[in-house]
């Protein structure tokens, strides 16, 4: 009778602990979420430069009598791609380019970016439907540079950064603890069968 009580016991100890570990999970942190989805439109917008500067240079080859033309937007395609990489915040990008980790050096890369597709528009009548795509990736990708530069001079990435770090010690902390609540259940087990 007292070993059932005690595995009733065992077993209301276990539920309050779970809950604690629940309580933990508060959910997403809404700033991280918005930081996230702004970082996805980013690099959808460097990826939209990319293929508009890809024709274009595609176009320039093919005719010929524009060749430097051609040239300067290979050279955007690769400042499109740091772009599009820096926005994955992939350690190793971040590792050697310092620069990138922080909001205000992003920004201006974009900037940089936008003007490159921007630059050297050839107003002829059969090219209307790519100066158009240049217009549109170039005026959205500017737009994502000056916000963040805006954020970075508002030291708006460094509270990023120090959310996201809180948000995986919270998340370690819950792993810690489900491990020892399996841990302790093992042991109850194990306490249960020496006394049988």
């Amino acid at each position: 009778m007292a070993r059932n009580e005690g595995e009733g016991g065992g077993d209301g100890e276990a539920g309050p602990g779970l809950s604690s570990s629940s309580r933990i999970r508060a959910g997403p942190d809404p700033f991280l979420v918005v930081c996230r989805c702004f970082s996805f439109v980013t690099a959808l917008v460097g990826i939209l430069c990319i293929a508009v500067n890809v024709l274009s240079a595609v176009r320039s080859f093919k005719n010929g009598s524009d060749v430097f033309d051609g040239i300067f937007r290979c050279y955007a395609v690769v400042i499109a791609f740091f772009v599009v990489v820096a926005e994955t915040e992939w350690g190793f990008i971040t590792k050697f380019w310092k620069v990138l980790e922080y909001w205000a050096g992003r920004g201006m890369l974009q900037i940089f970016v936008a003007v490159m597709t921007r630059a050297f528009p050839d107003y002829s009548a059969s090219k209307k439907d790519l100066i158009l795509l240049q217009n549109i990736a170039s005026y959205m990708l500017l737009a994502c540079g000056v916000v963040y530069l805006v954020s970075g001079v508002l030291c708006i990435g460094f509270l990023k950064r120090a959310r996201q770090q809180k948000e995986i010690t919270r998340e370690q902390a819950v792993k810690d603890l489900e491990q020892l609540e399996r841990r302790r259940e093992e042991l109850e087990q194990l306490l249960l069968a020496e006394r049988v």
